[in-house]
């Protein structure tokens, strides 16, 4: 999951000052969520789904789809 949401995050360029802002958090908390030092909250992978329009299945890495389910 940490791989995806970088390559989220740089497929939008994106920096992860940028995306930390949009989560309202630090560059450096944001920055251990993609390495995996830190465990991805709820509420973060919702709004990184959300923010990227994709879905959460797709950020866990359950399936390849992007596209968010209606």
């Amino acid at each position: 999951m940490y791989k995806r949401i970088r390559d989220l995050r740089e497929d939008n360029d994106l920096n992860q000052t940028q995306v930390a802002k949009m989560l309202g958090m630090s560059q450096t908390g944001y920055s251990k969520y993609e390495t995996g030092e830190n465990d991805l909250p709820t509420a973060i992978l919702i709004k990184l789904a959300k923010f990227y329009n994709t879905s959460i299945d797709y950020i866990l890495e359950q399936t390849d789809k992007k596209e968010r389910y209606e």
